[in-house]
């Protein structure tokens, strides 16, 4: 579910310091995304908001919740938005957020 390489990976890149950071950051513009899917009330620009989400969602490792919006970012390209099972995606991500922050301190290095 979380891709722990790529979490440590980031880590080095930034230094432990800024890390932090960049996880609340990450989780800000993704929780501004994941908001509206919840709702799913439009999906005209579902396309653009799940490769947005499975670019962020690499970034930090969150490799299965990627795999689900670029499952559904694929159908959303075919013009099939609205087979695109959001709420499997919403799950994903909650899923995987939960999985971060449980294995967080075990995972990244020292």
């Amino acid at each position: 579910m979380i891709l722990w390489s790529r979490v440590n990976e980031l880590r080095e890149e930034v230094g432990a310091d800024d890390f932090k950071e960049v996880i609340d950051l990450f989780l800000d513009e993704v929780e501004g995304v994941i908001g509206p899917l919840r709702a799913d009330t439009d999906r005209s620009e579902l396309e653009q908001q799940l490769h947005f989400l499975k670019g962020s969602a690499l970034n930090l490792g969150f490799s299965a919740f990627s795999d689900l919006c670029q499952a559904g970012e694929r159908l959303s390209a075919a013009g099939e938005a609205d087979s695109v099972d959001l709420a499997a995606i919403v799950d994903g991500y909650d899923r995987s957020r939960a999985a971060f922050f449980e294995g967080l301190r075990e995972h990244i290095a020292a």
